[in-house]
């Protein structure tokens, strides 16, 4: 589990094909306090911690992974958002976080807001995710809260300290997100449709 808080950010510095596979060497400031066998959120995605060397470790995505997430339009020199699991008592200052991708988002429109930043993502409604305003939503995960929700897109807006903290500040219109929606949506939603 993770909480959509930000510790540091990654950069890509080696990807390897192996059949199916994708293995990934990164570096980041905590590279030395990993350990192997540790879960790592990489943009929302949860990767394991298979080799470390030296500055730089590796996680290796399997091919469900690359089918449900932007791993495969990651390049070298990309950087990614990270965060280790939760710690049982830490505080929980985001939102409870699988680290389990939903869908990829795109997104459609960036607004500044003389302060603020006003993002705009798109994504496929019809596999029942779900936005709602004033919502978590999990955006490469990073945890914020919805500000406009329609069927098949929804706003979030991004202060300062966020933009500069994460890779809101690099994205750009026409760029691949990957969303991770809140968790007891996702179960209310089922529980509607199966009844339906």
């Amino acid at each position: 589990m993770f909480t959509g808080i930000i510790e540091s950010l990654g950069k890509i510095h080696q990807i390897e094909q192996e059949n199916t596979n994708l293995h990934l060497w990164i570096g980041c400031g905590f590279t030395h306090e990993l350990k192997i066998d540790q879960s790592v959120a990489h943009n929302g995605i949860c990767l394991t911690v298979v080799e470390i060397n030296d500055n730089l470790y590796k996680v290796t995505a399997i091919e469900e992974t690359r089918n449900k997430t932007s791993i495969n339009y990651w390049k070298v020199g990309d950087v990614v958002n990270l965060e280790r699991g939760l710690k049982l008592g830490d505080r929980l200052d985001g939102h409870l976080v699988q680290g389990h991708v939903d869908q990829i988002g795109k997104c459609i429109h960036i607004s500044n807001q003389k302060g603020s930043w006003k993002f705009t993502f798109q994504h496929d409604f019809t596999t029942n995710n779900t936005t709602i305003e004033k919502g978590s939503i999990t955006v490469n995960g990073v945890s914020l809260t919805v500000v406009n929700s329609n069927l098949n897109e929804f706003s979030v807006a991004i202060i300062p300290y966020t933009y500069e903290h994460t890779t809101f500040q690099n994205l750009k219109v026409g760029d691949m997100v990957n969303l991770e929606f809140d968790v007891f949506g996702k179960y209310i939603a089922k529980l509607y449709h199966n009844k339906s």
